[in-house]
């Protein structure tokens, strides 16, 4: 058999794998191959913090399949002329790749499969990122859901494909390699020194993506749907990144959570669960919504919001203390400090941040969006802009306008011993529980014992909490009379 080409993407995994598997099960050599696209991205070539995960994930990759006797070939440059250059190098006539949905992806990969068949090559694409398939799912009215409750009520009728399992230990190597790059050569890693603490907390790859799963499942899922509201537990799975880049799929966590059921019959096994399953949910309702309505990246679902006031942020001030952490509210610094120190951010803070960018500050969600982008090791087109989009009321099923987040009522309710603000916001670490959320409040003596001097060591607040609350409201009243 002549070589087949397996094009690895957002599919960076050995086990269910829908691509490889059908190389495998064609016969004949395999080259497996990874190209850095740029042009092909779009406005979305992967930010600092993603690309400093896929080097790693890359990395893991390569190792993964030289245990299998074989390796990863790298390339640069726009994915239809290497992939040409790689099939012609090593004489191979099929190429199959792994399905994805961003809508630069989907007309590039249309070009290529057209390409490549005029050439003679067999080109066949898989799901092998969803559960289910955007352009499968539709409403009774055949249209594409906007509402999350619906979608998911009708995505858990549907049955779900066991995972993939990778039946060989060894692949078939071409009798000649093609050029691969160097992985340095990628210049994926930051130039600047600001990823130190992303090893401490992160394992790139397959391994530690199972590795996560494993745990999560034996020992948190349970109390999921309490825990994972507050920021200062290990109460979160933290597979975001490794679902971004394949490194797990989630057929493979429906089945973990479906193997926790073995015994009891009860699928899902616990409300946790069932909660857990649901942000598996929203994730693939992501890429639903950019998949039916593409510009939705860089323009509000609801046309309305096209039209928001926003606030004028002279010199971009504002937004340079939300993007450092130096807001003065404490909870809000917390979770933007743990971003740019971590690469991630949990989930109720992402909430408490956004609200505030778009409703204390003003400021554009899509300023938002393109920091998150740049700085989340899990930055995800379609889940990054559902998120935003949500949180700024101008999107699919969206938290309405008028719902706005209290900092301190946030910070209170969901880190009350104000452990996770102590550990990101060292400078108020010596502050007690009843001050730590709202150090402007706090008396001078209490101050001074913990060594915090506002306006020196820690900001005061960069706006009033009512007086912005009011003008969100005022703002979006005026919304509504232009309609």
């Amino acid at each position: 058999m002549t070589p087949s080409i397996v094009w690895f993407r957002h599919d960076l995994r050995l086990q269910d794998n829908p691509a490889l598997h059908a190389a495998i099960a064609r016969g004949g050599p395999i080259v497996p191959v990874y190209i850095f696209d740029e042009v092909g991205e779009g406005r979305w070539v992967p930010g600092g913090a993603s690309r400093w995960w896929l080097h790693h994930s890359l990395a893991a990759l390569d190792a993964s399949l030289r245990e299998r006797g074989s390796r990863l070939t790298l390339a640069r440059g726009e994915a239809a002329d290497e992939l040409e250059m790689i099939v012609k190098a090593v004489g191979a006539t099929a190429v199959f790749w792994n399905r994805r949905y961003e809508p630069a992806a989907i007309a590039r990969d249309a070009a290529i499969k057209a390409r490549l068949a005029t050439n003679g090559i067999d080109v066949k694409s898989f799901n092998g990122a969803l559960l289910n398939e955007p352009h499968t799912i539709t409403n009774k009215q055949g249209r594409p859901f906007q509402v999350f409750t619906p979608y998911w009520r009708h995505c858990l009728t549907l049955p779900v494909a066991a995972p993939i399992k990778l039946a060989v230990a060894e692949f078939p190597s071409p009798w000649r390699w093609p050029r691969s790059l160097e992985l340095a050569e990628l210049k994926l890693l930051p130039t600047i020194s600001w990823d130190a603490g992303f090893g401490a907390v992160w394992q790139p790859g397959e391994e530690g993506a199972a590795r996560r799963l494993k745990v999560f499942a034996a020992r948190a899922m349970e109390d999921y749907a309490d825990a994972r509201n507050f920021p200062d537990r290990d109460g979160t799975s933290m597979l975001s990144p490794a679902l971004h880049f394949g490194e797990v799929s989630p057929r493979q966590i429906w089945a973990a959570v479906k193997a926790l059921a073995k015994d009891s019959g009860v699928f899902p096994p616990s409300n946790g669960a069932r909660v857990f399953l649901a942000e598996v949910g929203w994730r693939e309702f992501a890429h639903h919504l950019l998949f039916h309505f593409p510009t939705t990246p860089v323009s509000p679902l609801r046309e309305e919001f096209a039209r928001f006031p926003w606030a004028e942020d002279a010199h971009g001030k504002k937004l340079r203390a939300w993007q450092r952490g130096q807001t003065g509210y404490p909870i809000v610094d917390a979770g933007m400090r743990q971003l740019w120190q971590t690469g991630w951010m949990h989930n109720r803070l992402r909430m408490v941040v956004a609200s505030f960018l778009v409703k204390h500050l003003r400021l554009s969600w899509t300023h938002g969006a393109a920091w998150f982008w740049d700085t989340l090791v899990d930055a995800d087109l379609a889940s990054n802009t559902l998120g935003w989009q949500w949180s700024a009321g101008c999107g699919a099923d969206a938290a309405p306008y008028f719902r706005i987040f209290a900092p301190v009522l946030q910070g209170l309710k969901f880190d009350a011993n104000g452990d996770y603000v102590r550990r990101w916001v060292p400078e108020l670490a010596r502050l007690p529980a009843e001050h730590i959320h709202a150090p402007w409040e706090a008396p001078m003596h209490v101050l001074a014992e913990a060594g915090v001097r506002l306006g020196e060591t820690y900001p005061p607040p960069i706006v009033d909490h009512g007086t912005a609350r009011d003008a969100a409201l005022a703002a979006l009243k005026k919304l509504r009379a232009t309609a």
